[in-house]
């Protein structure tokens, strides 16, 4: 007869253990997302014409132009050009948050699809 309920062989035990792991992962996941927030990157566009500066918080810190980048007859470029230069950014930090949470995960995936 099978049993109902309950885990067989002192689980328990393991319960509490794997709360532990989990409150500690959980610790150290903060502090990473706290050294990630305070990290900053940089990314340009059009040979280093555009430069973006943003933080791990995807808060755009500056951006830089060049001289010969600034044409007041086409200023369509210019917007192009840092458009690009912060979506680079953009994926920069995703690149550096993923790298940051993948180390302390061990590549298990965000939990399974928890969004952690």
């Amino acid at each position: 007869m099978a049993r109902r309920g309950g885990f067989p062989g002192g689980m328990p035990g393991n319960m509490n253990n794997l709360m532990k792991q989990a409150q500690k992962m959980q610790r150290q996941m903060e502090e990473a997302q706290k050294e990630l927030e305070e990290k900053q990157v940089e990314a340009t566009a059009g040979g280093g014409a555009v430069t973006v500066t943003m933080s791990g918080k995807k808060e755009v810190i500056s951006v830089k132009l060049s001289e010969e980048v600034v044409d007041p007859d086409d200023i369509e470029m210019l917007e192009d050009l840092i458009v690009a230069a912060t979506n680079e950014a953009l994926r920069k930090v995703d690149e550096l948050s993923q790298s940051s949470m993948s180390k302390l995960t061990g590549g298990l995936g965000g939990f399974g699809g928890l969004g952690l």
